[in-house]
């Protein structure tokens, strides 16, 4: 039996854990560079000297005693995003429509209070949602109303689309669609479904939820099936890109797309999770292998590398 299952996923062409740490992420890695990635902050600046625009940053909290001089550093902004400057997986994220009163209206609905709001910034600067576990700073940036191709497939929150990019080389995408469950948050831990995406049309696949296979949105009841990617070119030149932006040769590149700005670089990863493969129910590692086999002077520019994963990814990609 676990010979079988063993040999299915090897037919499949998944990527597992153990062999994306050691073959992809440990090799093409660097180790020094990983601060670019980690450090959303860092990752604002680098993307500015690049020309890549990220959502816009209102305020840095770097010191509790900071924590009660953030509504007048807001200003007029009565709705943004609070994030800590080095989490992972949307941990302590949270998401504000308004100021009230009562405190700060979460977009996903209800009211946290000035002190609860305050204790969250102090937990966000002691490293509770920090990779490392390591004392962080918070940030605040502008909240984003995403583009209305995905109203009928999100709950609330914001979508994101995740692209895979190895030797700059956009190789798997996915659309993060909030639920009910995710909280309005684009994080499939939390609930959130994965939508796959066809590299070559950049239209969405089925979704997984879960780790469940499903066709429509647990909440809206809609086929996520078949929704056509706006800006689809320009997303996979700006993942082609972080390469060159990075130094990194296995990456996640997370962009939002703004009714108003339009795409927007929200993160960077250095260690993207696997779920994007049953997202795509194709696996990567023979999309790395397809990359692996083509003459790096084929690959100097970004333009030259989303022109071939546009072909050589189309369909199943395999």
């Amino acid at each position: 039996m676990t010979f079988r299952l063993f040999k299915e996923m090897r037919d499949a062409g998944l990527l597992g854990m153990n062999r994306r740490n050691a073959e992809y992420i440990m090799r093409c890695n660097a180790r020094a560079k990983f601060p670019l990635v980690d450090n959303k902050v860092l990752t604002k600046q680098l993307a500015r000297q690049y020309g890549v625009p990220t959502p816009e940053l209102y305020h840095v909290i770097a010191y509790h005693g900071d924590i009660d001089s953030l509504e007048d550093a807001l200003g007029d902004h009565r709705e943004f995003v609070l994030k800590p400057a080095c989490g992972s997986g949307g941990s302590g994220i949270v998401l504000i429509a308004d100021r009230g009163p009562e405190g700060f209206v979460r977009q996903s609905g209800g009211t946290i209070s000035r002190m609860d709001f305050a204790y969250h910034i102090s937990t966000i600067l002691s490293g509770v949602y920090s990779l490392a576990g390591q004392e962080d700073v918070a940030i605040v940036e502008a909240l984003i109303h995403p583009a209305p191709i995905f109203a009928e497939i999100t709950y609330r929150g914001v979508p994101d689309i995740r692209i895979i990019v190895y030797r700059g080389v956009p190789v798997m995408a996915m659309t993060r669609l909030p639920t009910r469950a995710s909280d309005g948050k684009a994080n499939l831990h939390s609930g959130a479904i994965g939508a796959g995406i066809d590299i070559g049309k950049g239209v969405t696949l089925a979704a997984v939820h879960r780790s469940e296979v499903i066709t429509h949105h647990p909440d809206t009841g809609n086929p996520v099936e078949g929704v056509v990617i706006p800006y689809w070119d320009s997303l996979l030149l700006t993942a082609a890109k972080s390469f060159e932006m990075t130094g990194l040769g296995y990456i996640g590149i997370d962009i939002i797309i703004d009714v108003d700005r339009g795409p927007l670089l929200l993160e960077l990863n250095a260690r993207p999770g696997l779920q994007i493969q049953v997202a795509n129910e194709s696996g990567l590692l023979k999309r790395l292998e397809a990359v692996d086999q083509v003459p790096p002077e084929l690959f100097l520019k970004a333009e030259d590398r989303v022109t071939w994963a546009k072909k050589a990814f189309a369909g199943s990609g395999e």
